[in-house]
């Protein structure tokens, strides 16, 4: 009898020491992990629930050490409400608020004051901590100073198409992310509106069957992304350079780890400030990166030279007969300056970027092979990076029965497709022949304190590695002999770089012969990339080659990121290459 009685005591005092537990566990988060947040909704305890503290959580950059610096977050300050039926004198009350808040709309003050059918109309957001204490101190009568928050952006024009934007969606009025990593992790990023008003123990009682903690921090945290600011900033100030100087319609570039997809650094011009774009039009909201699709011009040509030393229908020692021009069915390809070369090496192909070079390994290949190894490249499908909005290419051309469809495909003509899917392509040749899956964020930092990491892996083996080494040789020795002629080789580095041209379409479904696309990528050291980088520029005004246009801009990165990741030497210092 009394050993029951003992194991029935038992049992209630482990139980009494859970609910402690659970206790002290939600003690905790209150306290400590939403501590700020108590602090602050209190100034706002008569504010209806539809005015409640705004909160979301913060997304990041990643310094190369490991740092992290802040890319949204959340700022704290003071909105301005009037309670019309206590507002004697209007003007003098605005005076009182204009003079620090000097943004306040007049007219729609005067229009506020009229409705006394309210008694909560906010007048002025966003006042700095020492203006909104200096209002409350007036003690205006009809006016309540309360604490508020929003969205802003440190970086300002660092990656805002990738970073994203917060908004009111006009169907359910509810402010959430609207566009990039905003949007794409808004699950993570959202805080419950009403989780601190919640009764204390109706909640932990609810939540024993669940966990110790709070539901939502196994869902809710901060996003930690690969962007590198330093990288980031350099990017940006070096398309700017480009586009004004060509006055090009757009101009983009991307750094990527070709080894994990990690993206180090993603931008375009024009581009706009994340805190403030309400004079831009809605199109600069537009990420290039995945909505947008070009016709690349030759910087296809390597993958499709991959594709024929992997087929095994070419080696690197293969000649062919370079004649300038061909006609395929009834349709008239020349190389760029229409010039034939004669029985030449595959090399030139590259090095001398030949549109006839590229048709004869396509015809080698055969339309099935062709297809297949562009299809495994992705060019037909969305790379999955985490970014809302990416379309996937047009490729269409690619299932047709003419042999003139495969010939300007494998020179970049033809089909279109997203930077981001021509980056993840050409990723393979400076990772062993395999692509790997572009992203942006590399984590979630929980509000339970634990940082969950995002499993990116899922490499597709397109090319043997040996296959991909081979025309990294070539690309290399395009930089070393070609590439301006070869002034702009690096001694100790190995640099594996191609130039594209192409030209843009019409609108009757042809080629403009005057106006053009240029592109250019490359990866460094050539045998163990660190990085590989995609620029292109649309439409420049008054150059014809992409060699003018963003050949010193590329050399230029490559020397930076060479020297800010302290890169060494990969190759004995040469005298002449």
């Amino acid at each position: 009898m009394r050993a029951a009685f003992r194991f029935r005591l038992r049992l209630v005092l482990v139980g009494v020491l859970l609910l402690a537990l659970l206790i002290f566990v939600r003690l905790y988060f209150v306290q400590i992990v939403h501590g700020s947040d108590y602090s602050l909704k209190a100034d706002r305890q008569y504010v209806s629930s539809g005015s409640a503290l705004f909160d979301r959580g913060s997304i990041y950059f990643t310094r190369k050490d490991g740092a992290l610096v802040s890319a949204a977050t959340l700022a704290t300050g003071f909105v301005v409400a009037i309670n019309p039926k206590l507002i004697r004198d209007p003007e003098s009350t605005y005076q009182a608020i204009a003079r620090v808040a000097s943004s306040t709309d007049y007219d729609a003050f005067l229009k506020a004051t009229r409705n006394t059918q309210a008694v909560y109309v906010e007048v002025a957001h966003h006042l700095s901590l020492a203006a909104g204490k200096t209002l409350a101190g007036e003690k205006v009568a009809g006016v309540t100073v309360l604490r508020e928050r929003w969205r802003i952006y440190p970086g300002g024009d660092l990656a805002p198409q990738t970073i994203g934007t917060v908004g009111l969606s006009s169907d359910d009025n509810v402010l959430k992310g609207r566009t990039g990593i905003e949007a794409r992790y808004d699950e993570s990023l959202s805080r419950g509106g009403d989780g601190l008003y919640r009764n204390f123990f109706a909640e932990l009682f609810a939540k024993i069957g669940n966990a110790l903690v709070d539901a939502r921090a196994a869902r809710e945290g901060d996003v930690v992304t690969t962007l590198e600011p330093e990288v980031e900033t350099r990017l940006v100030s070096d398309l700017a350079k480009v586009n004004a100087t060509y006055s090009s319609k757009e101009t983009a570039g991307i750094i990527m780890d070709p080894h994990t997809g990690a993206i180090i650094a993603i931008a375009s011009y024009p581009t706009y400030d994340a805190n403030d774009y309400s004079d831009q039009p809605i199109g600069v909201l537009t990420n290039p990166m995945v909505s947008h699709v070009y016709e690349f011009g030759s910087i296809m040509k390597p993958l499709t030279m991959a594709s024929a030393l992997d087929a095994g229908v070419v080696t690197p020692q293969t000649t062919y007969n370079d004649t300038g021009c061909i006609t395929l069915d009834t349709s008239k390809i020349c190389n760029y300056d229409h010039k034939a070369r004669g029985v030449i090496p595959i090399q030139q192909i590259l090095s001398q970027s030949l549109n006839i070079g590229a048709a004869y390994l396509a015809g080698q290949l055969g339309p099935d092979r062709f297809r297949s190894y562009f299809e495994n490249l992705g060019f037909s499908d969305k790379t999955g990076i985490d970014l809302p909005a990416e379309t996937s290419g047009l490729t269409n051309n690619l299932k047709s029965p003419r042999q003139i469809e495969y010939a300007t495909a494998a020179f970049g003509q033809g089909i279109a497709i997203t930077p981001l899917e021509m980056l993840k392509a050409l990723g393979a040749l400076a990772n062993g022949g395999a692509t790997v899956r572009p992203h942006i964020a590399s984590a979630i930092k929980l509000d339970s304190g634990v940082t969950r990491t995002i499993d990116w892996s899922g490499a597709n083996q397109v090319f043997s590695p040996e296959s991909a080494r081979e025309v990294s040789e070539m690309l290399t020795s395009v930089v070393d002999h070609n590439l301006s002629h070869g002034t702009l080789a690096i001694p100790s580095l190995s640099v594996a770089a191609k130039t594209g041209t192409a030209q843009l379409t019409d609108m009757n479904g042809g080629y403009y012969q005057d106006r053009y696309f240029h592109s250019f990528f490359g990866y460094f050291p050539s045998y163990a990339p660190r990085f590989i980088i995609l620029l292109y520029t649309n439409d420049p005004q008054g150059v014809e080659y992409a060699s003018e246009t963003l050949t010193s801009t590329f050399m230029d990165l490559v020397h930076f990121l060479a020297d800010y990741y302290d890169l060494p030497p990969d190759r004995a210092a040469v005298t002449a290459l």
